[in-house]
């Protein structure tokens, strides 16, 4: 620091000022310090400036199911908001799923030394009870959860996104749409099953039995071989875009052509969605919105900007109408 001051000119404390980003130093001053740092290959200290000023520029982030796509694509945006903010995010995955390893994650965090914490996981994990976070670590937002009454939640609008699915296989003019749920675990699954069906009482269509999936294209596909047995099944809608993949395969083999015979819609807009034979038409899940709000959101806490208040900020989904959705046959 010392020889970057006597290049610049400036004092070391001038020096420190540039490096931690103060806004007391001027342009010109500013740019003599960057350009001698960069001529002596200069790089501040990091894990000494935030033992000095408690910050780390961290973001923890906790999980299980790195498998799934709306969490990886959750992770993937968190991690390209928090760096295009000056941020790094520390990952923590968890095997299984259960109370004792979500503690031993937040204490793995509170050794790593973050500064807030988003924890993608269903809200019984978070039992205030058994979960205590570590001192002065922000839990801002929990994805993916029914958790507004007690944390900061943001999330996909589940709901408006089911609806808007099962009604416009309604506005084709099917009598009626079949669902294949996600798990019963999941916060996601129920809560698109739940609107699905009260979509269709609201629209006093009738409601047929639900069949379960697991969010695999191999459990859309065991459904589909029953649905393809079912001769007033006419339009389907999957909890995912991997189920109603399975589904297409399956009708396909049964000779139940999409969409002459039967319609199918999924939900997450996947990047291959609009190359499936036919193209899938689908729920779109903004990830990328969801992961700059969850950084946001952490970041209005960090800075003092906002305190942390329960309640969900969800954010909105659209449909994509493709191929694979038409009127039911005559």
């Amino acid at each position: 620091m010392a020889d970057v001051a006597k290049l610049a000119g400036v004092s070391s404390q001038t020096v420190s000022r540039v490096s931690n980003g103060h806004p007391s130093v001027t342009g010109t001053t500013r740019e003599q310090v960057l350009a001698a740092m960069r001529q002596l290959g200069y790089r501040p200290n990091s894990a000494a400036r935030a033992l000095r000023y408690g910050q780390f520029n961290t973001i923890g982030v906790i999980l299980f199911n790195l498998d799934s796509t709306g969490n990886s694509r959750t992770v993937e945006a968190i991690a390209t908001h928090a760096a295009a903010e000056g941020y790094a995010i520390t990952l923590i995955p968890i095997d299984v799923p259960t109370q004792d390893n979500v503690l031993g994650a937040f204490t793995r965090l509170d050794e790593l030394a973050v500064d807030a914490v988003i924890a993608i996981m269903e809200i019984h994990l978070l039992d205030a009870g058994t979960v205590k976070l570590p001192p002065d670590t922000h839990i801002v937002v929990v994805v993916d959860s029914d958790a507004g009454d007690r944390y900061s939640v943001v999330d996909t609008d589940q709901a408006e996104g089911t609806r808007l699915a099962v009604r416009h296989l309604l506005d084709l003019g099917h009598h009626t749409v079949w669902h294949v749920t996600g798990p019963e675990t999941s916060f996601a699954g129920q809560r698109r099953a739940h609107a699905w069906r009260l979509t269709l009482e609201e629209a006093g269509r009738p409601v047929p039995p639900p069949l379960h999936g697991d969010w695999s294209a191999e459990s859309g596909y065991a459904a589909g071989l029953r649905l393809a047995d079912e001769p007033s099944c006419t339009a389907v809608f999957a909890s995912n875009d991997q189920m109603a993949l399975g589904l297409l395969r399956a009708f396909h083999e049964r000779g139940r052509p999409v969409p002459a015979e039967i319609s199918v819609v999924g939900f997450d807009d996947l990047a291959d969605a609009a190359c499936f034979i036919p193209p899938l038409t689908t729920v779109h899940q903004d990830f990328a919105e969801v992961g700059r709000r969850c950084v946001q959101g952490v970041l209005r806490q960090i800075r003092g900007e906002a305190a942390s208040r329960p309640g969900t900020d969800l954010v909105p989904t659209r449909l994509v109408i493709r191929q694979s959705t038409a009127p039911p046959p005559s």
